[in-house]
């Protein structure tokens, strides 16, 4: 298990975040866009992100998208609409701009299989979502923890804020 215990996740890469107070330090509530914002950004991506002085677009609502789909439709709407969203985020800011998916209830519901190296959503409805395989298109073991509190924090503790990949391919 990789660990990022510094803020490069926070200008560049793509990332899951949970923790709020680690949300805060770089952007403020006006500034974290709707999953449906996110969509229509994607027609035309601005110069310069919301957050983060210019360098980070947050993205809130995928948690109620996963919750209210089944299994099957969850997969398939990750695949064929938010990975390619989440493609061409990368390919217009060329790993100049970091892209934050909120999921406030993350810290509950992100688990590791530590036998697999995977990385599991658990749904509302009780599916478990691969949504390692699902996001990070099967690389995660490139996948880092982003973990806060210090070299001593524990990365399976409340100090682990997040998930963080630096290039999606």
């Amino acid at each position: 298990m990789k660990l990022m215990r510094g803020t490069g996740w926070t200008r560049r890469g793509c990332s899951l975040l949970w923790c709020p107070s680690t949300l805060a330090t770089f952007a403020e509530p006006a500034q974290v866009a709707s999953i449906r914002r996110f969509f229509a950004l994607a027609n035309s991506w601005p110069e310069e992100m919301p957050s983060n002085n210019g360098r980070a677009l947050v993205v809130a609502g995928i948690e109620g998208c996963l919750d209210a789909l089944s299994q099957e439709d969850a997969e398939t709407w990750i695949e064929q609409d938010l990975k390619p969203r989440i493609f061409a985020f990368q390919d217009e800011y060329q790993g100049d701009a970091a892209l934050v998916f909120w999921l406030p209830s993350g810290r509950n519901r992100v688990r590791y299989a530590l036998a697999s190296g995977d990385y599991y959503w658990l749904a509302r409805n009780g599916a478990q979502l691969p949504i390692g395989r699902l996001i990070w298109a099967g690389a995660e073991s490139d996948a880092e923890r982003i973990v806060t509190g210090g070299p001593s924090a524990d990365p399976d503790s409340d100090a682990w804020a997040g998930m963080y990949h630096p290039r999606i391919s």
